[in-house]
Order: structure tokens, then C-alpha cells, then sequence
């Protein structure tokens, strides 16, 4: 099914909002004291990482209630390399991405033999051995105490302790990643990912590796759930069994289908709704968990398939009304 050419109008209003936005992320820091500044670094790292899951949920067509534990695993092997081998920070991000996709690979293997409610139980128990054995294995993760005593690096020789500089550092890498996916997304692989998810059957036919298919969208998901894994351990220089825990997990996947899943622009959109709730809101109104599920409750009511859709077929309506 072909959809339809956006409009000139649509393309300009596109681009100019695409403008304003950029120019807003850049200008931020100019605008906003350190306080915000920070919060925007933390709607930054939890849009990568929804948008990870994003491959799995929109484009691939499979719920996982264990991606978090990407995140968790790659900012434990950071913090691991660095704390008990004192590696380097370029040496401690390229072994930690490498594990954490290596270990990726292997849960694939085992995941991606079912298919629905068994791969969303198969990766929800994945996620609960993980975080037990960041509890339990003391002597490697100090347990419940965490590892702490991390720092920063040092691009450039650039100084990324203050505010400022991390939060660009942030952007950068927020920037390329999410440029990464949208390349994936809307690439041939991409049309054969969403394939897979909409006609499996048809695409097996047709001579396909749907399984192929799937595992590759598994193990990029599980790479960009490491990326914000290290932007994660580099924010707090700190990591806690809890960043693998099936809350951390199910609040990623909230944000994915609270923004829009199978969209781009949905689960930055919903990790920004997330976050602000749970940073910002929660220091002036006490019940903020209640008040992120009317938030919640709100969207599946008027706004079934996100915000981003929602919002988007608002405006054209919007529009159509126009003489």
C-alpha cells in the first residue's frame, strides 16, 4: 500500500518546525539555568533509548518488557572497565558497546524462537535475571550500593563536568543516533522490517528471512539501548541495579506508545512527557504517579495511536477546514 506525498505546505511547516526545534535545543542553555539544562540531557538519553525500542515495537512488531536491560548492562560494563581494569574512557565505551551487543546477539538467539506474548515473556525474564544479578552478585556489582566514583570524559580535551558541556556532548550523540535509526528505519531494510511485522507470512513466501530479519532489528535495538546505557552512566556517574528493573523497562515502553510507536518523532515526544512528569512535575505535585496515568489514560482515549499521530492528524484537520 503506497501512502500519499506530503504537500508543499506540509513540507514547509515541517521544515520550519524542524528549524525552531533545533534552533530551541541549541539555544537552550542560553535560555535556561543548569536545572533545566540537566533535565534536558535526561529527555535527551531516555529518547534514544525509547527510540531503540522503537525498532522492536513500531517497526518490527514485537513488545519487550526487557529492554532496559541494555541500558543497565552497558553502563555496568562501563563502570566495571573503568572502576577494575582502569581502562581509558574511548577503550571503556567501545568494550562496553561490544558486550552489550554481543550479549544482544545471544538473547536473540533464544527471544526471537517465539513470537507475540512469548517473545514479551521471554524478554521480560531476561530482564529479571539481569537485574537479580546486578543485586545479588555483590562482588561484582556491589549490589544494592551500586558503583560509584565514575567521571566523565574527555572529548577533545573538553571538560564535560558542567551542565552546559555534557548537554551539548548529549546532543551530539543523541543526534547521531537517532539520525542512525531514521537512516535504518527508512531504508530497504527498514521496508523489509516492517514487512516482517505486517505480513510474515507473504514476506516468507516471497523468499525472506523473517527470523534473519528480526534478529538483525534485535541486536541494533540492543546497540542503541548501550549507547544511552553509557550517556546514562555518564550523566549520574553512578549505576544501580534498579536502571534494569522491569519498572525502568515498562516506563520505555510507555514512552514509546504514548508518543507513537512506528514514528520517529513518537518516542522522543513520549520520553519527553515521561520525563518532565516524573523530574519536573513530581517536586511540585506529591501524587505525580497519578497524575502520569491520567496523562496516560488521556492519550489512549483521544489519541489511541500517540501523540505524534494524534497531533498530526489533528492539524490536518485543521487545515482541511481552511478556505
Amino acid at each position: 500500500m503506497t501512502g500519499q506525498r506530503p504537500g508543499a505546505g506540509q513540507v514547509r511547516a515541517l521544515s520550519v518546525l524542524s528549524a525552531l526545534g533545533a534552533a530551541a535545543l541549541l539555544a537552550l542553555p542560553w535560555i535556561g539555568g543548569d536545572y533545566y539544562v540537566n533535565l534536558a540531557s535526561q529527555v535527551l538519553i531516555a529518547a534514544v533509548l525509547a527510540l531503540s525500542l522503537n525498532l522492536l515495537v513500531g517497526y518490527a512488531g514485537l513488545t519487550s518488557l526487557g529492554h532496559a536491560a541494555w541500558m543497565g548492562l552497558a553502563a555496568y560494563f562501563s563502570a566495571w572497565f573503568s572502576l577494575k581494569l582502569g581502562l581509558g574512557h574511548l577503550a571503556v565505551a567501545a568494550l562496553a558497546l561490544a558486550c552489550t551487543t554481543l550479549a544482544a546477539a545471544l538473547v536473540g538467539l533464544v527471544a526471537l524462537r517465539a513470537s507475540g506474548l512469548g517473545f514479551l515473556m521471554i524478554t521480560l525474564a531476561v530482564g529479571q535475571v539481569l537485574w537479580g544479578l546486578a543485586f545479588r552478585w555483590a562482588s561484582v556489582t556491589n549490589g544494592d550500593n551500586g558503583l560509584s566514583g565514575l567521571t566523565r570524559p574527555a572529548p577533545f580535551g573538553i571538560d564535560l563536568n558542567g551542565a552546559t558541556a555534557f548537554y551539548y556532548f548529549t546532543l551530539v550523540v543523541a543526534g547521531a543516533a537517532a539520525a542512525a535509526m531514521a537512516l535504518l528505519a527508512n531504508s530497504a531494510f527498514g521496508a523489509l522490517l516492517r514487512g516482517t511485522r505486517d505480513q510474515p507470512r507473504r514476506m516468507s513466501a516471497l523468499g525472506h528471512d523473517v527470523w534473519l530479519v528480526r534478529y538483525l532489528a534485535f541486536i541494533a535495538a540492543g546497540f542503541f539501548g548501550a549507547v544511552a546505557g553509557l550517556l546514562f552512566v555518564y550523566y549520574n556517574k553512578y549505576i544501580h541495579p534498579q536502571s534494569l528493573s522491569l519498572t525502568s523497562s515498562a516506563e520505555v515502553l510507555l514512552m514509546v506508545i504514548a508518543g507513537g510507536s512506528g514514528t520517529l518523532a513518537g518516542p522522543v515526544a513520549g520520553a519527553a512527557v515521561v520525563v518532565l512528569l516524573k523530574s519536573w512535575i513530581s517536586s511540585y505535585v506529591e501524587r505525580w504517579n497519578m497524575l502520569l496515568g491520567f496523562v496516560f489514560l488521556a492519550i489512549v482515549l483521544f489519541m489511541p495511536d500517540g501523540l505524534v499521530p494524534g497531533l498530526r492528524r489533528g492539524w490536518k484537520r485543521i487545515a482541511g477546514t481552511r478556505p
